[in-house]
């Protein structure tokens, strides 16, 4: 290895993330590796006349952080879109769309994001009609914040093909109206599908989650859109600090085009993206997910786990539940998968040397999910896959000790907690009951009792920014008194966004840590973050600098 520098790092608290050794002063990077992390004089004895010097101005060194469950490409696009978080009521949810439509007048389909459910009001659920009257003559759609449920007007279900309804299988609904209509609100990926394929991407960055399918006949020019879209969105990625992106939908298709960023140097985050199961598709389908990881397999690009959906979400009641809704008792919903069909997933993954990662959030889901992962383990013995559950959002007592027996990874997404920086309280609160709140959102309690917990953010269902993400984990005000405290210290919420995210993906013997010999992925913050208050966290650090592979990704 090198004995000089590229660059060095000094005047600032250094945060390994190694247990061996947490602390250190400065940090040198020789090509795309950690050549040493020592003290300032050792540092600087390692300068050589080229070697590069950054002042870390008495601000946080860390390992870059490692962002466990995202949508690159949903996130990306919607950089472009109108971002209606906060937006609350008829009047401004019309300032916002109108003043969307003047700025966009070529897009054949005006997007929202981050829309909430009680965007009208709490008791007046958003239709076609409200939207038909802010804008009555352009196709236009808006996702809620957790992209299962979207509201479309009439202009663009009529132009989908969808106004009058449509069989869009299990899981997934074209709501109706009593006019025989449909109302405007679309549950999950099939229903809004139709709509999305009408817009400037044709719908392409929903293919990765709707269908896991690659998009047919794309022209040159639309590959160099996509292209130039995730470009953005990585860069965007890489300015919030994050070196890593363990992406959460996929297919060949986005694959491609990170093999293509990859080969010219513009990959500015690693990646790995997931072979997407969906409900329709052969067992035999699972070859091709091995395929997938032995063709990318770079320290920059892989494409080497399986993504699942069991369930929907709480607010539009498409997850599945033991015991049915606290507002609603005895519907429990129905999971996406029989338990016969996802136990033959998870074994056949398992003996293929497959990570299966699982979105569950109902009780009754998370409880399918690990029944499948015990099967594989009756049938294949137990191997080090670290299969994943993600968001656990109410959990039955009973399940939380077999995360631990089965070595399942708590894969939780704190910025989602309802009372936090991010989402309102009401109505989900009411939808899970009270006699169920210490069991909703429970990180504490998943780590205490031995799960691998890992934090991310889901962008773009919450903004990308770990340090909310962080201040949500460290800040938690419990819904009544008499609840366990479920907060994290600074300490454990940065492991969770580092060390165990690299953990996780099988890649914490090169990084997750500044160690000498490990991957250069280095964040400079602005601030020294063990002397911020937790609540001014997210308003107040930001990252300076960021380092992916040896290379400045981003400079503030």
């Amino acid at each position: 290895m090198a004995t000089t520098a590229d660059i060095i790092i000094t005047n600032g608290p250094v945060l390994t993330m190694d247990p061996a050794a947490p602390r250190a002063e400065a940090v040198a990077l020789a090509g795309n590796r950690i050549l040493a992390v020592g003290t300032r004089s050792e540092i600087e004895s390692l300068a050589g006349p080229k070697t590069q010097r950054i002042d870390a101005q008495g601000a946080t060194v860390m390992p870059g952080f490692n962002e466990a469950h995202m949508h690159i490409f949903p996130g990306s696009v919607s950089l472009r879109q109108l971002n209606l978080h906060g937006i609350q009521g008829f009047e401004p949810l019309k300032a916002a769309i109108l003043d969307y439509a003047a700025k966009n007048p070529d897009e054949p389909l005006l997007m929202g994001f981050s829309a909430d459910y009680s965007i009208i009001s709490l008791t007046e659920p958003c239709t076609r009609h409200h939207l038909d009257a802010i804008l009555p003559d352009r196709p236009f759609m808006m996702f809620a914040p957790d992209h299962h449920t979207a509201w479309a007007n009439t202009a663009a279900l009529e132009k989908a093909g969808i106004l009058q309804g449509k069989d869009v299988g299990i899981g997934n609904e074209i709501v109706m109206g009593p006019d025989g209509l449909a109302n405007g609100e679309l549950r999950e990926g099939n229903a809004f599908g139709p709509v999305s394929a009408l817009a400037s991407t044709g719908g392409r960055e929903e293919l990765g989650m709707v269908t896991g399918m690659d998009p047919e006949n794309v022209t040159p020019e639309q590959f160099a859109l996509d292209r130039a879209i995730l470009k953005a969105g990585l860069d965007y990625c890489a300015s919030w600090g994050v070196t890593s992106i363990q992406n959460f939908d996929g297919n060949h298709y986005q694959l491609r085009l990170m093999r293509d960023l990859e080969l010219s140097g513009e990959l500015s985050c690693r990646i790995r993206i997931p072979y997407h199961m969906k409900n329709f598709m052969a067992l035999e389908d699972l070859d091709k997910a091995a395929a997938w990881k032995k063709e990318f397999a770079t320290d920059m690009l892989r494409g080497d786990f399986v993504k699942v959906f069991m369930d929907g979400v709480l607010d539009s009641q498409t997850a599945y539940m033991l015991d049915g809704y606290g507002d609603r008792p005895g519907y429990t919903y129905e999971p996406l998968f029989t338990p016969e069909t996802f136990d033959a997933i998870a074994t056949k993954a398992d003996a293929l040397g497959l990570q299966v990662a699982v979105h569950a959030i109902g009780s009754a889901a998370i409880r399918q999910t690990l029944d499948g992962y015990e099967a594989a383990v009756k049938a294949n013995g137990k191997r080090d896959n670290r299969h994943r559950i993600e968001h656990i959002e109410i959990i039955h007592p009973d399940d939380i000790p077999r995360f631990a027996q089965l070595g399942v990874v708590a894969s939780m997404q704190p910025v989602h907690y309802p009372g936090g920086t991010c989402f309102p309280a009401e109505a989900t609160t009411a939808k899970i009951g009270e006699d169920r709140w210490g069991y909703a959102y429970a990180w504490r309690t998943m780590k205490e009792a031995g799960a691998p917990v890992v934090f991310a953010s889901d962008w773009p269902v919450s903004p990308v920014s770990p340090f909310q993400c962080i201040q949500d984990a460290l800040t938690r005000k419990p819904w009544k008194d008499g609840l366990k405290d479920q907060r994290f210290s600074l300490m454990e919420a940065l492991e969770a966004y580092t060390a165990i995210g690299a953990w996780v993906e099988f890649m914490e013997d090169r990084k997750g840590m500044l160690k000498p010999g490990y991957l250069a992925d280095v964040v400079i913050l602005t601030k020294d973050i063990e002397a911020v208050a937790p609540e001014e966290i997210m308003d107040t650090v930001r990252p300076a600098v960021t380092i992916c592979d040896g290379r400045i990704t981003f400079q503030a």
